[in-house]
């Protein structure tokens, strides 16, 4: 799956009280980036989404959680989402299906990212936008959160904003990006 093995083992164990102890979305963050969409957003997809906290905070017709952890996306299906076992790398979804594709805390957690970005650039739509929430290993805040990770067992890789920037960019998106403190927004916008 997506997930390195553990990193997916802990998610499926943690599911039932995984939005317990979540912080909320920032609704309006993910919403001024849908906006740099050349489309109307209808259908979302959430990546690596959990419970689908992402999709939560926003008001599209049709939101979809995919996540590699069984148990997320059970906990997914009780919140009310249309929920896929998926592997991030390898989403199961036709080419050019979906208007936005979220992936809100989760990157740093997926085995390989950099197929995990092509094949969300792949599922857009033309005028969709990939947004990727991730926290800044180069902030002192991301730092200790990194280290925070690596203690508990995780085996997760953040990414500089720039870096992401130039990660999506290379699965051939217009990307922008905005940060805040150490948590940063990376908007990926594939052309018409």
């Amino acid at each position: 799956m997506s997930s390195a093995l553990g990193d997916t083992a802990t998610f499926d164990r943690f599911a039932r009280f995984y939005d317990w102890f979540s912080p909320t979305p920032d609704a309006e963050e993910f919403r001024a980036a849908l906006d740099f969409a050349d489309r109307e957003v209808e259908r979302v997809l959430d990546v690596g989404g959990g419970t689908g906290r992402g999709a939560s905070a926003l008001g599209a017709r049709e939101r979809i959680v995919a996540d590699a952890a069984a148990g997320m996306t059970q906990q997914a299906r009780r919140n009310g989402f249309e929920a896929v076992r998926a592997d991030a790398a390898r989403l199961p979804f036709a080419d050019e299906s979906v208007d936005a594709v979220l992936v809100v805390d989760a990157l740093h957690h997926f085995g390989d990212p950099e197929r995990a970005v092509e094949s969300a650039a792949r599922v857009l739509r033309p005028g969709g936008v990939l947004v990727v929430r991730e926290i800044d290993p180069t902030a002192p805040v991301g730092r200790l959160v990194e280290r925070g990770e690596q203690l508990y067992g995780f085996d997760s890789t953040f990414f500089a904003p720039a870096d992401l920037g130039r990660m999506v960019a290379d699965a051939g998106l217009d990307a922008k990006y905005r940060s805040r403190g150490f948590e940063y927004t990376v908007v990926g916008t594939r052309s018409e």
